[in-house]
């Protein structure tokens, strides 16, 4: 216990330096960060590269982001691994993506565990396929117990999509007389969506300089912080997470009360 607890201080020890190093506040750093993942194909294309070394490249990126995210204290993290329009690619590079991400399931679960970092998922889960589920379901029962973060995979994910299945879902139970129309509330409409325990994020980012959201928590973000970086999702550094969050702590957040 004594080994973990001096694992932790000096983890947070190097975050603070490295923050303090541009001037980042401990406080406030944002509850929710939300990340738009844009730029791996244009990455490996300025490379004369092959697409999928582009996503590859990606996932070390996501490895340093989750890590630099649980140093700094940021409760909950959800990255937009995969859209419900990204079942359009090529059948090859769909493919590819989901061998990627099980080699990434079963090789960070460890880490995850010894990070005390909760793996969860919100999308479409059963249009996946059956070795990804598995491997979903695998990482996610051994990190249940996880606390010092949630890390959240949007994978198979729409926010349409998502708004239509609630929308559907309150339609059933006006229909069995379980609901009237005029007991809808905002609230409620939360408490139907796939992040129904999981807070609103602060901070959204989005790289690779796409000024679009691309059908992303459209329900969630109404309030958000908002940050486009031109830099392609595997050049994403920590360097320039820090800078990101500290433009964030500068920015004043009204909720459209002012």
């Amino acid at each position: 216990m004594n080994a973990i607890k001096k694992k932790r201080k000096k983890s947070l020890n190097s975050s603070r330096n490295s923050a303090d190093s541009i001037g980042l506040d401990a406080i406030p750093v944002p509850a929710h960060v939300a990340i738009i993942m844009d730029g791996n194909g244009r990455w490996a294309k300025k490379r004369l590269l092959n697409r999928i070394k582009g996503h590859e490249k990606g996932s070390q990126a996501v490895r340093t982001v989750v890590q630099s995210c649980r140093e700094l204290g940021i409760r909950y993290l959800t990255l937009y691994a995969f859209s419900t329009e990204n079942w359009k690619r090529p059948k090859s590079e769909v493919e590819a993506l989901m061998s990627l991400l099980t080699r990434f399931l079963q090789s960070e679960k460890s880490e995850l565990m010894e990070k005390d970092i909760r793996l969860r998922v919100i999308g479409q889960i059963d249009r996946l396929p059956a070795n990804v589920q598995d491997s979903l379901n695998d990482t996610i029962a051994a990190t249940r117990n996880g606390s010092s973060m949630d890390l959240i995979l949007a994978l198979s994910y729409g926010a349409r999509a998502e708004i239509v299945q609630m929308v559907q879902k309150l339609g059933a139970m006006i229909q069995r007389g379980q609901l009237t129309p005029e007991a809808i509330t905002a609230d409620l409409v939360t408490d139907h969506l796939y992040t129904r325990d999981i807070p609103d994020p602060d901070l959204l980012i989005r790289t690779s300089g796409e000024m679009r959201i691309s059908n992303f928590l459209l329900w969630q973000i109404a309030y958000a912080e908002i940050f486009v970086t031109p830099t392609l999702w595997p050049d994403f550094s920590k360097q320039e997470l820090l800078q990101i969050l500290s433009d964030y702590q500068h920015r004043e957040r009204r909720f459209g009360a002012v």
